[in-house]
């Protein structure tokens, strides 16, 4: 059954529509947030309220562009806690974190070459401040991803009364506070792909790890807090089984099928 199902997914069009969204919002909202860490000769230095504007409204912006094709996930951190609460399945979150990296590399790639070589441009690496121990710098990275997570949980859940306003908009809002509360701290990444794309073309591996393991496990954090603690919805029986478990008839659950973002295309809509 499940290699009918992986089966039938790989063939499917809108699948590989949806892969082909990550990997292109991921390239261009990384191109135009690396972009703006660029420090051009003075006084045209890149200031950390002009990095968070371009960070988070470039990714509000591809969110809306792919939220109705992928579900506009343009992070790992966030498939991987789509997948572990089951909103999608290991192969599209696979084939989205592929082709969230690959977009992230072409981005920084293309800013790399696009730069005037007289320029000081090192792809905007993600590493922590002057002082910050790394393992100070592994906790920002929590703590930012857990509310991105979060919003991106809450934003999406189909059962809310509609708050208005953009939702897409909120997301990137996240992101942009985040940076312009904690970029000193940790570059503010919360996403490995972005900090891959960084540190393969500008050769800046400084606390990788960081970059990887605070994401995942914020965006974890983030979205089991939404699902068991914080969403109104929440049923006894989900309550009752582990955050990885599948769930089962008793759950009042919101499927991704039904999310304002859409985050699972189906061959049936």
């Amino acid at each position: 059954m499940a290699n009918e199902s992986m089966a039938k997914e790989l063939g499917s069009r809108r699948f590989w529509q949806a892969v082909l969204a990550e990997l292109v919002g991921m390239f261009f909202f990384i191109f135009i947030g690396i972009s703006s860490t660029t420090a051009w000769a003075p006084p045209i230095i890149p200031s950390q309220v002009q990095i968070a504007l371009a960070f988070g409204l470039s990714l509000a912006t591809f969110v809306h562009a792919t939220a109705h094709i992928s579900g506009g996930h343009l992070n790992p951190a966030v498939s991987v806690a789509f997948l572990l609460l089951h909103r999608i399945t290991p192969l599209r979150c696979l084939a989205y974190s592929i082709a969230q990296c690959l977009g992230a590399l072409g981005a920084a790639g293309m800013v790399y070459a696009i730069t005037p070589t007289a320029v000081s441009n090192n792809v905007g690496p993600t590493t922590p401040g002057a002082g910050v121990e790394d393992w100070q710098a592994f906790l920002m990275e929590v703590c930012l991803t857990f509310q991105l997570v979060l919003v991106i949980f809450s934003t999406v859940d189909g059962k809310r009364a509609s708050p208005g306003g953009s939702g897409p908009l909120a997301i990137g809002i996240a992101v942009l506070v985040a940076h312009l509360g904690a970029i000193q701290y940790s570059g503010a990444s919360m996403n490995p792909a972005r900090s891959l794309g960084s540190a393969v073309v500008g050769g800046v591996w400084n606390a990788h790890w960081v970059y990887w393991a605070g994401p995942l496990l914020g965006g974890l954090l983030g979205a089991v807090t939404y699902d068991y603690v914080l969403d109104p919805n929440v049923s006894m029986g989900r309550l009752r089984r582990c955050p990885t478990c599948e769930y089962g008839d008793e759950d009042d659950y919101t499927t991704s099928d039904e999310m304002n973002l859409n985050a699972i295309p189906t061959e049936s809509k």
